[in-house]
């Protein structure tokens, strides 16, 4: 919803060996919260934090962990719940148990999240980093289901428990090709990131159902226009912790507007249960069929390298660079997550886009602040009555402080881009390639509608399909391709 370390002008993919955390050198904060890139001019120095440490290891005082973690899950929360509120029905579920299946995915987010976060032995990036349920795994899950009928989530389950197990496994090496993604691989692919994200918040700002009777009316454009301008005039006008919590501001504002609208209702609230535990294996044991895991697999592929290209991202922002180990640790959470949520009937984990933006608007670089954001995640999964109350935020305020959200990635991968050494045309070729491929989907959502369903996981991610064309062109012109010698040095004549 969910990318980069680059410290150099040149296209050159930096060392494969991983620096010690203690030797990356703090560096200047730009006005996006991306780090100035090596010889720009009169970068703002970075913040230091108390008694020495870094500030994604900063623990803040309680009401800044909770409202700041509060933020994080207001911004996500449509992205968990979207995912089981369309498989759940197209797999045959009725309004309760996909309610159910709503407050699974908003637990199993919450211990991803917290492994993410907090980590142990090998496990976790331990940064600021969100995972929740992929939206990349919809499409798959709900072909599943249409072949399997009433077993559609026990072999969904199963499929995503051996993924995962796979994918923890591969972790290591994929955590390798960290030197293959230099600032003209991953700024390309924040930008995406950014881009892609932002129809997401357009069709929020019309209301979210195209079927509904009010979708894109001025009342639904209006509201989302309040909230944004609320939001710009909050980030303009307010100073230190409110002019941090501005997106969380904003919702409130906007949500207390659409009340006497009729735009939201506290009808949620006044039917949801007060205490409601995912019961393990609810809807029944994991089966296996080796075409669903298949599938799944492929799933899981595209979440990893969705989830290096937003850890990149990540440790630019905060100013600590995401190595090789940072990058392993942070797959195997997402693997691990992934292979334990089925446990609670939740779905595949991957990184979540929008809180990378969040972090670079907020310059909140606390990971203690995200993982009280999973702390709250998973009381919302305990307590459908606490979730209904963050569902009270009517879609058009999301998406008027998504705007904001999301272009704030595509600013700082373009941020990054001018640090790519785009006067070289293989470079400028890359970007040109690679954005014009991963807008694709964006910009004509049928493109690929002749192609395999299998493709599709790929083809119909901007974010997937502009990585993988970013990678691949890199590798052609700058490490496998004929290197360039310089022009030898003449000698004047005399």
């Amino acid at each position: 919803m969910a990318a980069t370390p680059r410290f150099r002008k040149d296209a050159v993919a930096v060392p494969e060996t991983a620096v010690p955390e203690a030797a990356v050198p703090e560096v200047g904060v730009t006005e996006v919260g991306v780090p100035a890139a090596a010889g720009s001019a009169a970068p703002a120095p970075t913040p230091a934090a108390p008694e020495g440490k870094h500030p994604v290891d900063e623990v803040l005082p309680p009401l800044k962990m909770f409202t700041g973690g509060l933020q994080h899950v207001a911004a996500m929360y449509a992205g968990v719940v979207a995912p089981p509120m369309i498989v759940g029905p197209a797999v045959g579920l009725s309004a309760t148990e996909t309610a159910f299946l709503m407050g699974a995915s908003l637990f199993t987010a919450g211990l991803a999240t917290l492994l993410q976060t907090l980590g142990f032995w090998r496990i976790g990036a331990r940064l600021p980093f969100v995972n929740g349920v992929s939206f990349a795994g919809v499409t798959p899950m709900i072909a599943i289901g249409k072949d399997q009928g009433e077993n559609a989530l026990p072999v969904i389950f199963g499929a995503i428990v051996v993924a995962g197990a796979l994918g923890f496994l591969a972790a290591p090496y994929f955590g390798r090709l960290v030197r293959f993604f230099p600032p003209v691989v991953t700024g390309t692919v924040i930008t995406l990131i950014g881009v892609s994200l932002l129809p997401v918040a357009f069709t929020w700002s019309q209301g979210g159902d195209s079927a509904a009777t009010g979708h894109g009316s001025m009342k639904n454009i209006g509201m989302a226009a309040l909230t944004l301008v609320t939001v710009l005039l909050m980030r303009t006008f307010l100073r230190g912790f409110l002019r941090q919590i501005s997106i969380l501001l904003g919702l409130a504002v906007g949500t207390l507007l659409a009340i006497p609208l009729g735009m939201t209702g506290f009808e949620a609230i006044g039917n949801a249960p007060l205490i409601g535990f995912p019961t393990p294996f609810h809807f029944g044991a994991p089966q296996f069929q080796a075409a669903a895991i298949v599938s799944m697999c492929v799933v899981m592929l595209v979440c990893m390298t969705e989830s290096t290209a937003d850890m990149l991202a990540l440790g630019r922002i905060v100013g600590r660079p995401a190595d090789a180990r940072t990058v392993a640790g942070g797959l195997r959470a997402d693997a691990l997550g992934s292979a334990v949520s089925p446990l609670f009937n939740g779905f595949m984990c991957s990184a979540f886009a929008q809180n990378v933006g969040l972090v670079a608007m907020t310059r909140v670089r606390s990971r203690f602040v995200v993982a009280a954001g999973g702390g709250i995640l998973i009381l919302l999964g305990l307590c459908p009555a606490a979730a209904s109350v963050i569902a009270l935020v009517p879609l058009p305020v999301l998406g008027g402080a998504g705007i904001v959200l999301f272009g704030s990635v595509a600013a700082s991968g373009i941020q990054t881009l001018t640090s790519a050494a785009l006067e070289k045309d293989e470079n400028a070729l890359i970007v040109a390639a690679a954005l014009g491929i991963g807008l694709i989907p964006i910009a004509a959502p049928g493109f690929y509608h002749a192609f395999p369903e299998d493709l599709l996981v790929v083809l119909d991610s901007g974010i997937s399909s502009g990585c993988v064309v970013a990678i691949v062109l890199n590798l052609a012109f700058n490490h496998l391709g004929p290197r360039r010698s310089p022009a030898p040095e003449t000698t004047p004549a005399h």
